[in-house]
């Protein structure tokens, strides 16, 4: 992934809507939801999840498939994997964090 998608797709997950929408999209999975149970479960009015849907969309974040007279919005999981991989790529100067929790704080000896 470059920067730019990186920088669109954190950006995008800097509102608390989205970050919501987007955290209940991963939960749901593959499954997906329609704008109309998110908007339940989320308590957020239906113009209001629209904007942030295109948002996130925009950023690659979640796809948006018409299935009948319905949409079904997914999180995109290889471009959550992608910024993920992005931001923690040298982390701990490329050994893996997951063998030591003090590993990327080695002076003070605290798990960062």
């Amino acid at each position: 992934m470059n920067e730019e998608q990186i920088i669109k797709s954190l950006a995008a997950l800097a509102n608390q809507v989205r970050l919501r929408v987007f955290r209940v999209l991963v939960v749901a999975g593959a499954q997906g939801l329609t704008p109309s149970v998110l908007a339940e479960q989320l308590g957020v009015a239906a113009t209001a999840l629209s904007f942030h849907l295109k948002e996130l969309s925009n950023a690659g974040l979640v796809t948006q498939e018409r299935i009948g007279r319905n949409l079904l919005y997914r999180a995109d999981f290889a471009q959550m994997n992608g910024v993920l991989g992005y931001l923690t790529d040298n982390c701990c100067e490329g050994a893996g964090c997951e063998l030591k929790p003090d590993a990327c704080c080695p002076t003070n000896n605290q798990a960062c």
